[in-house]
């Protein structure tokens, strides 16, 4: 049973990272100030096997409709993807994916939202970052200074997304190396140093901590990796830039209240000092930070 013993002993262990500032940049016309707000990034899926029912969109109106509903809910911005990070749910060509997310990105950018893109492919990068995407949320490994360029030509932001393997649809077993986090800080420094000589200044890390490795389907290890993760990210915060957490659902403990699992897991990656929440429960997770921001 996690419990505040376990939080002051991470707390002691680690008190010269608990605080430090983060980079901080401006999109759009919205700043992104993490050292004093953490932000919201609200989910848009357009895959139907995307396993999340409520964030489906089965057209480009419905997408439409509710990047604007997330956004009048409190997210800072918009996340869409077009094919599911699954392990059996089907791949979805650079050509189909182009086609399902152009139109939803050129009318929220158009409306003054900020949007983020999930993907791995470099032509679906190019054309959305055309159509006016402002962060690419990246998914891959595999081509990554292609793409770095891409976010640099377009003053953007990226999101760079911990991926054991050339993308999230190729990953097998998760090798923790010991303490997961500094593991962790390894792969983001060497990422960071690699977007910034690409020219990249607007940069997050997202440890994956939803991604599909086999061995992390044991509900109580995977649920265990996240817990502890979420409480260190302050730890991964001393690389200088925000992190972003996608809240998981731990179905096997929440069962028909799934819905409520992500505003708890909200709960310790804000206690770590998370600065970018991805979500789809976009009004359950901003009641959840508001509350804590009463202390």
């Amino acid at each position: 049973m996690l419990c505040l013993e376990d939080l002051a002993e991470i707390a002691s262990r680690y008190s010269g990272q608990l605080s430090g500032p983060v980079a901080e940049f401006t999109l759009g016309r919205r700043v992104f100030a993490f050292n004093s707000r953490p932000a919201i990034l609200g989910v848009v899926n357009l895959s139907p096997e995307s396993w999340y029912r409520e964030s489906v969109c089965l057209s480009a109106d419905a997408a439409i409709q509710r990047g604007r509903v997330l956004a009048a809910q409190g997210a800072d911005a918009i996340d869409i993807g077009a094919e599911s990070s699954l392990s059996h749910a089907g791949r979805v060509t650079d050509t189909s994916q182009k086609s399902r997310l152009l139109p939803v990105i050129q009318e929220l950018a158009g409306a003054g939202l900020i949007v983020s893109v999930e993907t791995y492919h470099p032509t679906v990068t190019r054309a959305s970052l055309e159509a006016g995407a402002r962060i690419l949320n990246l998914t891959g490994t595999d081509r990554n200074e292609e793409m770095f360029r891409m976010v640099a030509a377009h003053d953007a932001a990226v999101i760079l997304c911990h991926v054991q393997g050339p993308n999230v649809r190729e990953v097998g077993d998760f090798d923790f190396k010991g303490d997961a986090v500094s593991m962790l800080y390894e792969y983001f420094a060497r990422e960071i140093e690699f977007a910034t000589k690409a020219g990249v200044r607007k940069i997050l890390i997202d440890p994956g901590l939803g991604f599909y490795y086999r061995n992390l389907q044991d509900s109580a290890v995977r649920i265990r990796h996240q817990m502890k993760t979420f409480l260190n990210t302050f730890r991964l915060r001393a690389l200088g830039f925000p992190v972003c957490h996608a809240l998981p659902h731990a179905f096997e403990c929440f069962g028909e209240e799934v819905r409520c699992a992500e505003p708890f897991f909200a709960v310790l990656a804000a206690l770590g000092k998370t600065d970018l929440f991805r979500t789809h429960e976009v009004p359950r997770t901003r009641a959840v930070l508001d509350t804590m921001r009463i202390w």
